[in-house]
């Protein structure tokens, strides 16, 4: 959990986006510790859940989404929230091969040993993957940039370098119980990565976060996310903002660029979807936990909103959002 507790900069305590951001989680689904021999290059394909990578020895060279070249040294790590296809490699001229393409061992749990390469150089990289606990329609998700740098961050949280130095020993040491110690490190130093660039203002003060930080409307947007299954009426949410029901349908509008129901809606079916996909829930479930009379009237307002019926995320398979463990 991303624990928000100091009063950094840009953030206060009380500020509507802190506690909105104290549910949110990132959820370790499986981590790979990668020995590869140079020349070497992995194609890591996009997924739901985010990427991350640590460096633990040599160098190796980023592919961006934005199919820009970067290179990573020992002791660099890397957030993709969105999961975007990526590739990692020895250099760039080197074609890559899927990750499923390469050795993968089981180490202990949901911890992986991931070999390959040619006859080279070795590099030590410990990759995984990470599930958020929201919906990835969720506005905070959306605006973060496809790549985070930890070296952008570090400068203004002390606590990421000591955790990059944990991580580079366990990583190197080849102790007894590493892989797990390393999976509890990436989970904390994701969150860290994710709580400084929010401290940092998320890269814009525009948009929904200028929207949740407004004196009036704020309250109302975390009320919303915190408890996307409640009733959320006009009036109580006016209430929230301490405004007539007119008032405040105004000033939500204004601010927000759309009105409260439709707002209301979108954050209740995002919520419902992450129910479908995530929990497979049923839709008869899904659809009393919003108070929905009847599954038919559920699947309508879905379908308004996402553009499908709940139906097309139950029925089928649950993503493939876990590449390292795969056949």
């Amino acid at each position: 959990m991303l624990d928000h507790s100091s009063k950094s900069v840009g953030i206060e305590a009380g500020d509507p986006l802190t506690e909105m951001l104290r549910g949110l989680r990132l959820d370790g689904v499986d981590y790979g510790r990668c020995q590869m021999t140079e020349p070497w290059a992995i194609l890591f394909p996009a997924q739901a859940a985010a990427r991350f990578h640590f460096i633990g020895r040599h160098r190796c060279w980023l592919l961006t989404p934005c199919k820009d070249w970067v290179e990573l040294k020992t002791g660099d790590a890397v957030l993709l929230p969105r999961g975007a296809e990526h590739i990692l490699a020895s250099k760039p001229d080197v074609s890559a091969l899927p990750i499923q393409r390469y050795e993968v061992k089981p180490i202990c749990g949901n911890v992986f040993d991931v070999c390959g390469g040619g006859e080279g150089e070795v590099t030590l990289l410990f990759c995984g993957s990470m599930h958020f606990n929201v919906d990835s329609l969720h506005p905070l998700l959306s605006m973060m940039p496809d790549v985070m740098w930890v070296h952008e961050l570090a400068a203004v949280e002390p606590n990421i370098a000591f955790l990059l130095e944990a991580m580079a020993r366990e990583v190197t040491m080849d102790r007894v119980g590493a892989g797990g110690m390393l999976a509890r490190l990436a989970d904390v130093l994701a969150a860290s990565i994710i709580r400084v660039w929010v401290e940092k203002g998320c890269g814009d003060a525009t948009g929904w976060i200028a929207a949740v930080r407004n004196p009036d409307v704020g309250r109302v947007l975390a009320a919303i996310h915190l408890e996307p299954h409640r009733d959320w009426t006009v009036t109580a949410l006016a209430k929230i903002m301490g405004a007539s029901r007119s008032g405040f349908a105004e000033r939500f509008a204004s601010v927000v660029g759309e009105t409260p129901a439709r707002y209301v809606a979108q954050v209740r079916m995002h919520q419902a979807r992450q129910w479908l996909v995530r929990d497979r829930m049923r839709i008869s479930v899904a659809a009393k936990r919003l108070g929905y009379d009847s599954e038919a009237s559920f699947s309508r307002a879905f379908k308004r909103v996402i553009g499908a019926p709940p139906s097309h995320f139950r029925a089928g398979e649950p993503p493939q959002d876990v590449g390292l463990a795969a056949e």
